[in-house]
């Protein structure tokens, strides 16, 4: 079980993780949401029906990160027109579609997010300060869509090109002395975890 999830009765995951494993998962979870951001918090004495069709932003983020998490619906900018629309129009789809559903995508990814931290808070530390964490069916489809969350964040920021992911591509080949070396291997460890994870739920 170490370093790879295992199915577990119930359509549920394991894993053992160490110490460090632990501390860094819940550190780039956290950071997750600091980057999600906390969104527009409906006041308590708001009306529940006109916070359902509160509307979000009408643009892309400006992070190419948040980009990357929140794409446009319709494509973006330079790639090519769809069923023979203008771009002009595909962008005004994207627009609208953005406005309505951005924020509910927004509130789905911190609620994933959040669930990773609180499923590591609660973990039972184990000899070396390791524990095996235990999912359940629900927790380890929440885990499977942070973990994509994490690479599609790490991995814009990192620039990378499918041509650097495989076993020969240059994430596999950075000198330690590379800045970048750390941030890479977080990455490459967090597609292992993922790869595991959605075998563990294959049915």
């Amino acid at each position: 079980m170490a370093g790879h999830f295992e199915a577990t009765p119930g359509g549920g995951a394991a894993v053992a993780l160490d110490e460090v494993e632990i501390s860094i998962l819940r550190s780039l979870a956290v950071q997750l949401l600091e980057l999600i951001g906390p969104g527009d918090q409906p006041a308590e004495d708001a009306d529940p029906l006109a916070a359902l069709f509160a509307e979000g932003p009408s643009k892309p983020p400006s992070d190419p990160a948040l980009a990357r998490l929140f794409p446009d619906a319709y494509g973006g900018p330079g790639e090519p027109a769809e069923g023979g629309k203008p771009e002009e129009e595909l962008r005004e789809f994207s627009s609208e579609f953005r406005r309505f559903t951005e924020m509910d995508l927004r509130s789905g990814k911190r609620d994933d997010a959040l669930t990773v931290v609180r499923t590591l808070d609660a973990l039972s530390p184990v000899g070396d300060g390791g524990a095996v964490l235990t999912l359940t069916a629900d927790e380890a489809l929440r885990w499977l869509r942070t973990l994509n969350d994490l690479r599609l964040t790490i991995g814009t920021r990192l620039e990378v090109s499918d041509e650097d992911q495989g076993e020969e591509g240059s994430l596999y080949r950075l000198p330690d002395s590379d800045p970048r070396k750390p941030m890479v291997m977080a990455y490459l460890w967090l597609g292992a975890l993922q790869e595991t994870l959605v075998e563990t739920l294959m049915p």
